[in-house]
């Protein structure tokens, strides 16, 4: 039975609860997005959830931001399809949806009122687009990646035997 997170943002106008048979909060991204939006040490923690299981309170405080992307692979800016959610009362990033990708929902672990597992090791990825200031602490099982890794999340999961059925 997959695990049931639930998140919330700093003010609590906006509640939710989403299911995840991913909740290791592993991958730490330094790209310019995640470390714009999300502050933090310099990077984002997003996690892997079941969107169809996405219950939420406050919907009416829900505000959306699209990133437009331009980097060595789109020169050109582009408008991203992955749908950032925050509430609009206190400004707190709450979750990542992309129609790319339906059946999940990335909550970030920023939100996550629940306990979350610690990582056996981290996963850093995006590193080329990491602010000048960042210093990345990587532990010696750590994996270090200038952008994507090709392991998914769920793939993550699975091969450190961390799927939760």
């Amino acid at each position: 039975m997959p695990v049931q997170l639930n998140g919330s943002c700093r003010c609590g106008a906006v509640t939710f609860a989403v299911e995840s048979h991913t909740p290791v909060p592993y991958q730490r991204c330094y790209c310019s997005i995640c470390r714009k939006q999300q502050g933090g040490g310099g990077y984002a923690i997003n996690l892997g959830a079941v969107a169809s299981s996405l219950e939420m309170k406050g919907e009416g405080k829900l505000g959306t931001y699209r990133a437009r992307i331009a980097d060595d692979e789109h020169p050109t800016c582009e408008l991203s399809s992955g749908e950032r959610r925050f509430c609009t009362e206190c400004g707190s990033a709450l979750w990542l949806y992309d129609p790319e990708w339906p059946e999940l929902v990335h909550p970030f672990a920023s939100a996550i009122d629940s306990d979350l597992p610690t990582p056996p090791s981290l996963v850093h990825l995006m590193l080329k687009y990491r602010g000048g200031w960042v210093v990345p602490d990587i532990g010696p099982d750590d994996q270090l990646f200038d952008l994507y890794p090709e392991q998914s999340i769920e793939d993550w999961h699975k091969d450190r035997n961390l799927w939760v059925e």
